[in-house]
């Protein structure tokens, strides 16, 4: 535990200010979602988010509707709109008895009486010019019937499913309401909010009387111009009035009444209002005596789900001309038994909307659309738990991100904000595309990506400029793992001078003069550069060892600064131990390539050192200097001597037990008094075989006999040892000294120390 409080304290100091700055974001984005406060932009994003989920509805062509277009051929050949009364009977006959269509909507209005048959006129002669003519008046009676085009229109609505449309107005009352689907009285008390119309535009009273029904075609855009939304009803005094496309739907399904039902109405309604639940719904008793259920928002409303992008090329529904349809050149399949929608798409009758899929949409194709969602009881509608899903959609994004975008590193905070985004929308498109429910994203978006900038600006602005000294002062020296990690925390690391206990090392290539005079430059210097890369790449990547500097062919190298390690010693021994064989590897290839062989001695040694920033005013270099320093310098230099690829010192050999060594001699080294045992390391603990680990013992045993003067036992011990291992100059060499010992005798006082004269 205490480890634990330990770590999440340094997490507050490191990370505190980052996590109050994200956490100040989540709650600005909790109090808009809450409706505390307003962000008038992220309004508008959710609006642009269901418009874009909107474009990617698919158009799936819906044979059960089919539009009658009033086009630019039909105005072409029937001359301009609007056209005679007696010719818009002539559509209702076609369509109706003709084709046999179930319903017909009219997305138009007969405000005004058709006087175009000039019967009028005629009638004005026969009182007062022609009224002394014989006959006329008689002649006249009997054509009057034929010129009424409104009572031919009459005639050819009366008993046929024809529904027509009207416009609702403010600012006048004119022509004849349809009777209202329910009224205040029918409501019993109960409240039932909708948009109120003192006024209205409809048709004239005859054609209205005639008609199967009524609808309002009036669109509401939103303040954009955008027409996302229609009403289904509407209410206009006390009664409550269908739309266009809920009265022509009505018609087709052959609906009985349409009323309102309110939460516990009836049984039924159960399953419903679970999927809607928080709407009221509208009913329609349909002819086979079932009821279909229609959610209403906000005022009786209902979102409009657009399919395609409109018009005769959109995909979603059929068109055909309305001059082809008076012709019967129309395929009665086309129209037998759809619900009819007449309308236009000709420029200049202004019934062109701006939709959230396209800026020119015709506007009977929005009834189109209302109508497959009722037929197929399909509603795009936010539920009552859509602020409670926004809610914890931002609050999870919130607090995920707010404490994890900080300790991450730069990749996987893109990769967490990709997944948290991609995760918010697509839920979001899942739930609109497959559920029909909407709720907002828009926050929950604009959080992720707010995190996400707040993390990135405060890394750039208040630790890169620290974490960027610290990869400019020690990014040459160390694996950028270490630089990662120094960046992390770069108050506890800088290049000022101090004395640790480090291990150090120095590799040089043995006969490195002969070498260079054999090979040409180019070949040199790729011979060299691969030797310095292998040996680099061991020492860093390996086991984070702090890359000094090259001299010439020769490799300086130390462990525990700038990050210290307790375990400094066993990294430089196992580092040592992986050069040797990344140096016998380049020698096999080497050798391949005809070049001369790579041998390298090693030299390691441990103690207290100072390491920091040192050189001159004109250049630095972050090193180490010190005695201990100097002794693995001379430990490098006697490898040969010995025969021997590594050689550490006894404080290295204390510090990492956890190998097996080869002690080669006692050593009074140039520019030191004391001596050191030195050894080389052969292998990790448990690494070498049996029979290496007896002839180990064996070398022990008859170095001992030579330090104790026993120079016939120990001259036959090694030369049993230099049978066995000819190869092993160190035998050749203590059997060379027990030679010259017993020509040159060494005193009483003889230690057994080797000195070296020369570094």
């Amino acid at each position: 535990m205490r480890v634990t409080t330990a770590s999440a304290a340094r997490n507050l100091k490191k990370y505190g200010k980052q996590w109050a700055g994200g956490m100040l974001l989540a709650l600005v984005a909790l109090l808009h979602v809450a409706s505390v406060i307003s962000i008038e932009s992220i309004d508008r994003l959710d609006t642009f988010i269901v418009d874009l989920r909107m474009r990617l509805e698919p158009a799936v062509l819906d044979q059960r509707i089919v539009i009658v277009d009033i086009d630019e051929k039909s105005l072409a050949e029937m001359g301009r709109w609007p056209w005679s009364r007696d010719v818009i009977a002539n559509l209702v006959d076609a369509l109706t008895v003709n084709y046999k269509a179930a319903a017909v909507g009219f997305d138009v209005v007969f405000a005004e009486p058709d006087t175009s048959s000039g019967y009028g006129v005629l009638a004005g002669l026969a009182e007062r010019e022609l009224k002394d003519v014989p006959g006329f008046r008689a002649q006249l009676a009997g054509l009057k019937a034929s010129l009424d085009y409104d009572g031919l229109l009459a005639a050819a609505l009366r008993g046929k499913p024809v529904v027509l449309g009207y416009n609702v107005s403010a600012k006048q009352v004119k022509g004849k309401l349809p009777a209202p689907s329910f009224t205040v009285e029918d409501l019993n008390g109960r409240t039932l909010d909708a948009f109120t119309s003192k006024g209205y535009e409809a048709n004239l009273d005859r054609l209205q009387d005639a008609a199967r029904g009524g609808g309002i075609f009036t669109a509401t855009t939103d303040l954009d111009g955008v027409l996302r939304s229609s009403t289904l009803l509407q209410r206009i005094g006390d009664g409550y009035y269908p739309s266009l496309s809920l009265a022509t739907a009505a018609v087709y399904l052959n609906a009985k009444a349409v009323r309102p039902l309110f939460e516990g109405t009836i049984d039924t309604l159960s399953e419903t209002e679970r999927t809607y639940g928080g709407h009221d719904l509208i009913a329609l008793a349909k002819g086979d005596g079932k009821l279909l259920l229609i959610p209403a928002g906000f005022f009786l409303t209902t979102t409009i789900q657009y399919r395609g992008r409109g018009g005769p090329q959109g995909g979603a529904f059929a068109y055909v001309s309305a001059f082809d349809v008076l012709l019967g050149k129309v395929d009665k399949k086309v129209l037998d038994g759809r619900i009819v929608l007449v309308g236009t798409t000709a420029p200049g009758l202004n019934d062109i909307r701006s939709t959230p899929v396209n800026s020119e949409y015709p506007g009977v194709e929005v009834h189109a659309n209302l109508i497959k969602s009722i037929l197929d009881n399909r509603f795009k509608h936010m539920p009552n738990f859509a602020v409670a899903v926004d809610l914890l959609q931002v609050f999870a994004i919130g607090m995920v991100l707010c404490f994890a975008l900080p300790v991450l590193s730069p990749l996987r905070a893109v990769a967490l904000t990709a997944l948290a985004a991609g995760a918010v929308a697509g839920f979001g498109f899942w739930l609109y595309q497959s559920q029909d429910t909407m709720v907002n994203t828009a926050m929950a978006l604009v959080l992720t990506f707010s995190l996400f900038v707040w993390n990135v600006a405060y890394g750039y602005f208040f630790v890169t400029r620290k974490s960027n000294a610290i990869v400019q002062r020690f990014g040459e020296y160390v694996t950028p793992e270490l630089v990662a990690e120094m960046a992390e925390e770069p108050d506890k690391y800088n290049m000022d001078g101090e004395s640790r206990e480090l291990t150090v090392m120095f590799v040089d290539v043995r006969g490195f003069t002969t070498i260079s005079e054999g090979l040409e430059p180019k070949a040199l210097r790729e011979y060299i550069n691969l030797y310095l890369t292998a040996m680099s790449e061991d020492i860093r990547d390996s086991h984070r060892g702090t890359l000094d500097k090259y001299i010439g062919d020769a490799v300086m190298a130390f462990w525990g600064a700038p990050v210290a390690f307790a375990d400094h010693a066993r990294r430089a021994v196992a580092t040592a131990l992986l050069m040797q064989a990344s140096a016998a590897r380049l020698d096999a290839e080497f050798q391949a390539r005809g070049w001369p062989a790579l041998k390298i001695g090693i030299g390691l040694n441990s103690g207290v050192m100072h390491v920091g920033d040192m050189g001159s005013k004109i250049r630095k270099a972050y090193t180490v200097m010190g005695d201990a320093v100097n002794l693995a310098a001379r430990l490098e230099g006697i490898t040969k001597v010995y025969g021997v690829g590594i050689a550490v010192g006894e404080a290295t050999r204390k510090a990492a037990p956890g190998f097996v060594y080869r002690e080669l001699d006692l050593v009074r080294v140039k520019g030191k008094n004391e001596p050191v045992a030195i050894f080389e390391p052969l292998a990790a603990a448990g690494g070498l075989p049996d029979a290496a680990l007896a002839a180990l013992e064996r070398w022990h045993g008859a170095l001992a006999l030579v330090r104790a003067r026993q120079w016939d036992e120990a001259e036959a011990a090694l030369g049993a040892l230099r049978r066995d291992d000819p190869a092993c100059l160190l035998y050749q060499l203590y059997l060379e000294r027990i030679a010259y010992y017993r020509s040159h005798p060494p005193g009483a006082g003889w230690d057994g120390i080797t000195t070296f004269e020369t570094k």
